[in-house]
């Protein structure tokens, strides 16, 4: 085992936006608005967008549904940033058909999630990402640990043996912890470029080695998350500590109950009309929703 001296690449860029699903007064994906806001998100900073990962409601999106999006979504922004595709499920079949879609539709990578509830064995892990890559093996791959979602945990061993796979690039830490990020570069090398999941922890994230974060507060606030990021980069430790200070109430606050549905009403609060999302979710509660109102304007800018 060998200690990662060397930084990690980026190869979607530091700041990317984990984005909401807009749906219409009667439920259905609205497409236009989609466009619109992946352009602005890119306006305010974004290097990538996500669509259809769970922030975008993938369990309740029709896989028909998830292509229309991402092919809008790509339209929309063009050149301008990365586009990734969420294409993960707990069905290795499922999850190669979608990855492999997603690299016809123009898509720059894929985030593939570790299946859900039927907790497969890392050896089963191991497998199913295997297949995913061999699909399409000239997309991009960010692998998602996400255990309090799923149920299991990709180990860093298990991802050191992917990295036989050459779309296997990145990987999106959410397990809570910066020491994931710490054991996936002992174990992986330098090469596998990790990405905070977690928009609290990106300081703290990028202090051991992640090269940035795929967010979901910066649907309001991406100027100043890409103000953290750009700061701790330059060396500017302390600008960097009070971004990430000014930040960490609506962090909380985006959180305080089940993505995405905070976002969404911090989304309508801010003047995109987003929609609520699909049941079983359902809206924020009006309590908690003057809450957030009042901390998206206290928010200090840059």
């Amino acid at each position: 085992m060998s200690i990662a001296a060397e930084p990690s690449p980026t190869p979607f860029g530091r700041l990317l936006t984990a984005m909401v699903t807009p749906f219409d007064a009667n439920g259905s994906v609205d497409l236009e608005l989609a466009g619109r806001l992946a352009l602005h998100l890119v306006e305010e900073g974004s290097d990538g967008i996500v669509v259809c990962g769970t922030t975008g409601e993938s369990p309740t999106l029709s896989w028909e549904e998830q292509g229309r999006l991402l092919v809008a979504v790509r339209e929309a922004v063009g050149s301008r940033a990365k586009v990734l595709a969420g294409t993960g499920s707990n069905c290795t079949s499922e999850a190669v058909a979608a990855t492999a879609h997603a690299a016809d539709a123009g898509a720059d990578g894929a985030l593939v999630v570790v299946p859900y509830y039927n907790k497969p064995p890392q050896a089963g892990l191991e497998a199913h990402f295997r297949a995913v890559s061999e699909a399409a093996p000239s997309l991009p791959l960010m692998l998602y640990n996400v255990p309090g979602r799923t149920g299991s945990s990709l180990s860093p061993a298990t991802v050191a043996r992917l990295m036989d796979c050459p779309n296997v690039i990145s990987f999106k830490a959410a397990s809570g912890t910066t020491d994931e990020v710490t054991q996936l570069r002992l174990t992986c090398g330098s090469r596998l470029a990790v990405y905070s999941g977690d928009d609290a922890l990106t300081l703290p994230m990028l202090s051991v080695g992640a090269v940035g974060v795929v967010s979901v507060v910066s649907h309001v606030a991406g100027r100043q998350m890409k103000t953290l990021i750009d700061a701790f980069l330059s060396g500017r430790h302390c600008e960097a500590l009070a971004q990430h200070e000014a930040l960490l109430p609506v962090c909380k606050a985006l959180f305080a109950t089940t993505n995405p549905i905070p976002v969404k009403a911090a989304l309508e609060l801010s003047g995109w009309p987003v929609g609520a999302p699909r049941l079983p979710l359902v809206p924020l509660d009006p309590a908690m929703r003057a809450a957030l109102s009042d901390t998206l304007a206290a928010l200090r800018p840059t």
